[in-house]
C-alpha cells in the first residue's frame, strides 16, 4: 500500500483515531486498526488471517 493510499484510509471519518502524534507522523493500535478492518473490509480480514 502506497503512502497516499494510506493517508486515504486514515482520514476517513471512522477510521480510529491514531494512538499518538508525533513529529514523523501517526501512530495507531494495531488492535484498533484490525478492529477497523474486520468491521469495514472483511474481505481483506479474511485475507490476512490465512
Amino acid at each position: 500500500m502506497s503512502r497516499a493510499r494510506a493517508g486515504v484510509i486514515a482520514s476517513r471519518r471512522d477510521f480510529p483515531p491514531p494512538y499518538q502524534v508525533l513529529k514523523m507522523g501517526q501512530i495507531w493500535r494495531r488492535t484498533d486498526v484490525e478492529r477497523w478492518i474486520r468491521e469495514h473490509r472483511p474481505d481483506l480480514a479474511e485475507e490476512s488471517s490465512d
